[in-house]
């Protein structure tokens, strides 16, 4: 599942959690979210320690695209 595809869905289904339709949540959505990511993308992503959600889910999916490339090209 692609890093678009994981947040799409994310997004969903946090309609259905009370807890994070607030402002408040962010950090513990962006946490939630970076839990949930490959392993490869979240040790690139964790140490930034991002929480702001659209920056996060950005981020997120640039290095999804680089590691897919990466993994293409080698």
């Amino acid at each position: 599942m692609s890093v678009s595809e994981y947040a799409a869905k994310f997004e969903d289904l946090c309609r259905f959690a009370p807890h994070y339709n607030t402002m408040e949540a962010e950090e513990d959505e962006c946490v939630k979210f970076e839990n949930g990511l490959r392993p490869d993308i979240k040790q690139l992503i964790g140490f930034s320690e991002i929480r702001d959600f659209p920056t996060l889910v950005n981020k997120s999916r640039i290095c999804d695209k680089d590691s897919r490339a990466k993994a293409n090209y080698y």
